[in-house]
């Protein structure tokens, strides 16, 4: 049997399968103990979990990372913010037990996460199922999942892998991981490839599938799963395991070189990010830049608007570890799969056509002029900050961004404060509008950086949450692959660098084509960094422009993407 998933974390595992379940968390039977006694039982559980999950995160950070780490303190953040805290107590105060107030406020948390299109937010989901089930763990005494005694050659096949769960966790009794839940950038997918450990995650019904001591394989390169296979089966498979694993040791040899083609033409290689870890294990992989700091996620997981100075702060030392590098700072894109409940958005029909990014901190001059204020600071020091506009559509957008950003200066100077006079405004083109007046974007921006995401799901009118068709979400098409090069096309005209910090900037079928049409810089997830190098390294630009040419003139999604399958080099 095929199983089909997401392939999160690459490589091949090849074992016996493990399933862990969840423990029994039924509360049905405890007792209402009344307000004071469930308020104590509830701040005791609460001050455990903090204290086991902080040792928790400093044995992941002294195993795997501090990155890694910051998935468990951030657990301890969410479940200290007040608010949250407060709707528990209201519900114990409305009669109710302690364990039924955690279930309460944690399952209505992570519904809201889960609702979202963006990967990143339905991590908070999963942190949140995370939190409730070990502090009602704790209130009701029950056995944790203890993965520490797994036996040698073991595939974990678990509804998912949580943080929690991966304290202990022997990397090298681990084959692989199956989880039905979680996507490329959740926290499973990171946990995974920090531990190097092939991973297929998103898998339905895989604890109804996979029975304890089934043989499975588990291809995290594909995203499938193996069920008992037969012994040709495995026998191509360990062939296959070897060749990944020759393959991923020859690529640490591209860790401090240069990015550049077979005829020796220079590129940028930057990192997406969202936090200021996450920047050092950037630099860590071999990131030459950040092309993508995400700071809406500085505003998650809190009740009120980040100061100036805790915005700055966060953006130098992104800025420091990246001290002679560029660090491209998005400001705040919210809104769409992204709302923060203390902004006071309100619900919207549509919103991924609403009031969201450049559209709703315009409205907002008193918020977006604190963000801005924050960015000049920070780049005041080492002077490698640019920043970038998400979602434009108009000239008017840009203008309407650069008049508050030359307030923010003027206020700044009158306040004898150190800013970066000479800071880059940029713009990500993510839209259709975008795309098409981009000769006319050019002359006001000082570079481009193309959202592939988001670009790709408005050209093609495509929901990628709707499962009906999601198969019509394709860089392939020919319309995005138009846009995209007419984009390029556009900033090369005006003389502006250009750039890509979508998903499809490490996707090796397309690496030639960008290289063709005068992509300048690569932004990619950390992991992504080193093999897509290598991948550049390998093209000439002359056989990268045979490939462009002949990719456009085929006509259909299929027929592009097969034809730049058979031409990928990997």
């Amino acid at each position: 049997m095929i199983l089909h998933g997401i392939g999160a974390s690459e490589g091949i595992g090849i074992g016996k399968a493990v399933c862990v379940r969840e423990r029994n968390l039924d509360y049905s039977s405890v007792p209402y103990g009344g307000k004071e006694v469930e308020k104590d039982r509830l701040q005791t559980a609460i001050q455990q979990f903090n204290e086991r999950t902080a040792a928790m995160a400093e044995h992941i950070r002294a195993q795997v990372g501090q990155k890694e780490s910051e998935i468990l303190t951030g657990q301890i953040a969410m479940l200290s913010d007040p608010f949250m805290q407060s709707q528990m107590t209201e519900i114990i105060e409305g009669g109710q037990c302690a364990e039924a107030a955690v279930d309460q406020v944690c399952t209505m948390y992570a519904e809201m996460f889960a609702g979202v299109d963006d990967e990143l937010m339905r991590q908070r989901a999963t942190d949140v199922r995370d939190i409730r089930s070990r502090v009602l763990a704790i209130l009701l005494g029950a056995e944790g999942v203890d993965v520490s005694e797994l036996p040698a050659g073991s595939v974990l096949v678990a509804h998912d892998l949580t943080p929690s769960m991966t304290v202990g966790l022997k990397k090298e009794n681990v084959a692989a991981i199956l989880t039905e839940t979680g996507g490329r950038t959740s926290h499973s997918a990171i946990l995974a490839r920090a531990l190097e450990l092939p991973a297929v995650l998103s898998v339905p019904k895989a604890l109804e599938l996979v029975k304890d001591g089934d043989g499975v394989i588990v291809d995290g390169t594909e995203g499938v799963a193996l069920l008992n296979p037969d012994q040709l089966t495995r026998g191509e498979y360990l062939k296959k395991q070897e060749e990944f694993q020759k393959k991923r040791a020859l690529l640490a040899v591209y860790r401090d070189r240069e990015t550049v083609d077979a005829d020796g033409k220079r590129y940028g290689l930057y990192a997406n990010i969202g936090s200021p870890a996450e920047a050092e294990a950037a630099a860590a992989a071999g990131a030459e830049g950040i092309g993508l700091f995400r700071t809406e996620f500085l505003f998650m997981d809190r009740t009120n608007v980040p100061s100036e100075t805790e915005q700055m702060e966060a953006y130098q030392a992104v800025s420091r570890t990246m001290a002679g590098k560029e660090v491209i700072i998005r400001t705040l894109d919210v809104g769409g799969d992204k709302a923060i409940d203390y902004l006071g958005m309100e619900k919207e029909e549509n919103p991924f056509l609403g009031h969201r990014a450049i559209r709703y901190c315009l409205d907002r001059p008193d918020l977006y002029k604190v963000q801005l204020r924050a960015l000049l600071r920070a780049g005041a020091e080492l002077r490698n900050i640019k920043i970038m506009l998400p979602l434009v559509t108009s000239l008017e957008e840009i203008r309407g961004a650069r008049a508050l950003l030359e307030q923010c200066k003027s206020e700044l100077e009158a306040e004898g404060m150190p800013y970066d006079k000479d800071i880059a405004l940029g713009i990500m083109v993510e839209t259709p509008a975008a795309a098409l007046i981009a000769d006319l974007l050019a002359q006001e921006s000082d570079f481009f950086s193309i959202g592939t995401n988001d670009l790709t799901q408005y050209v093609m009118a495509v929901d990628r949450g709707n499962a009906k068709v999601e198969k019509l979400y394709t860089t392939f098409h020919p319309a995005v692959l138009r846009s995209i090069r007419s984009v390029i096309q556009a900033a090369k005209q005006a003389g502006i660098p250009v750039g890509m910090c979508g998903e499809a900037a490490a996707d090796p079928c397309l690496i030639p084509l960008l290289m063709s049409w005068g992509l300048d810089e690569f932004s990619v997830s950390a992991s992504a960094v080193l093999a897509t190098r290598a991948r550049i390294h390998q093209w000439r630009g002359e056989e990268a422009g045979q490939v462009a040419q002949e990719a456009m003139s085929l006509s259909t999604s299929a027929g592009v993407q097969g034809y730049l399958k058979a031409t990928a080099r990997e």
